[in-house]
């Protein structure tokens, strides 16, 4: 059996720093989540989530009010995305947070589903994911869209490149 060295782990203030970077890239940097007025809740590497507000530019069906299914897919492989990130930064505890942030470089889509439960009706939405994968060079990311009463309207999976 073979014993690896104890990893260190990052301090508490650079992993603070990796998490402020991952809200700025999420929330600001990326323009298009900026349209979309993602915000994100958590970077808990267990429970990752981000929100939105229902605004008339999301709108997919002008006289139900309904949002659009290219908004639904957005956030979820969005989520995904910040989901990856926060278990890079845990996978890789001992690098630095500009290590892990550039380790986002690497990351595309391979693949997506997603699965349209409900009618996208609400003011706001929460979304989470859950990366039920995480290997050398591919990820695996389970996807759920909230309204404001818990109400599940889509679900998504993925399957992401990380190296």
């Amino acid at each position: 059996m073979t014993v690896h060295p104890a990893r260190a782990r990052r301090s508490p203030a650079e992993q603070s720093r990796l998490e402020s970077e991952l809200r700025e890239m999420f929330q600001s940097r990326i323009s298009f989540n900026r349209i979309l007025g993602l915000q994100v809740l958590r970077c808990d590497p267990g429970n990752p989530a981000m929100r939105f507000e229902m605004t008339p530019a999301l709108v997919g069906h002008f006289h139900y009010g309904r949002l659009h299914g290219g908004v639904i897919s957005a956030v979820l492989d969005t989520t995904a995305g910040l989901a990856l990130m926060c278990a890079l930064g845990e996978h890789f505890i001992d690098e630095t947070s500009t290590e892990i942030l550039a380790r986002f470089l690497k990351i595309g889509t391979i693949d997506l589903r997603v699965d349209y439960l409900r009618q996208g009706v609400g003011e706001t939405f929460t979304s989470t994911a859950d990366v039920t994968r995480l290997g050398g060079r591919v990820a695996s990311v389970q996807m759920a869209l909230h309204n404001e009463q818990s109400l599940l309207i889509a679900t998504g999976a993925g399957a992401y490149v990380v190296s």
